[in-house]
């Protein structure tokens, strides 16, 4: 007797060019949008007053002193801070410009959001300026 074994089948209808360019069409613009999100959540200011890199030196300068007598686990979170402090502040020297994301995004967000049925107010909610909504010619 012959063991159950099943036989390999292949697509029963093989995908077309245009299947395939659908397809090619919906990751780039998926990516396009993807992307200018991500620098978007990246960029996001943050509540509360804004440090400066002064005020980061004054509290790296004043952490040093405080290192000098502090029991362990205070030199610890302290230790913690200034890497916090010192990675905050190289994140002052790198900007990040969003030109060409945005870019990319106003070219395909109309068609992106009619056939993934996307609104105006979804797009402000996660943090879309009116302004690029407006170039990209999405209407509320």
């Amino acid at each position: 007797m012959l063991p159950n074994v099943a036989a390999k089948r292949g697509p029963k209808n093989p995908m077309t060019d245009q299947h395939k360019a659908a397809l090619a069409v919906g990751r780039s613009e998926g990516k396009a949008v993807r992307d200018y999100l991500d620098a978007l959540r990246t960029n996001k200011p943050k509540r509360g007053r804004k440090r400066t890199a002064d005020s980061i030196s004054r509290r790296l300068e004043a952490i040093d002193v405080e290192l000098e007598e502090a029991d362990p686990v205070r030199e610890l979170k302290l230790i913690q801070e200034r890497i916090d402090l010192n990675a905050e502040l190289a994140g002052f020297e790198s900007v990040v410009d969003t030109s060409e994301l945005e870019a990319a995004f106003v070219s395909v967000a109309a068609s992106y959001s009619e056939r993934n049925s996307i609104s105006y107010g979804a797009w402000r909610q996660i943090g879309v300026e009116p302004a690029v909504l407006r170039k990209a010619g999405i209407q509320r």
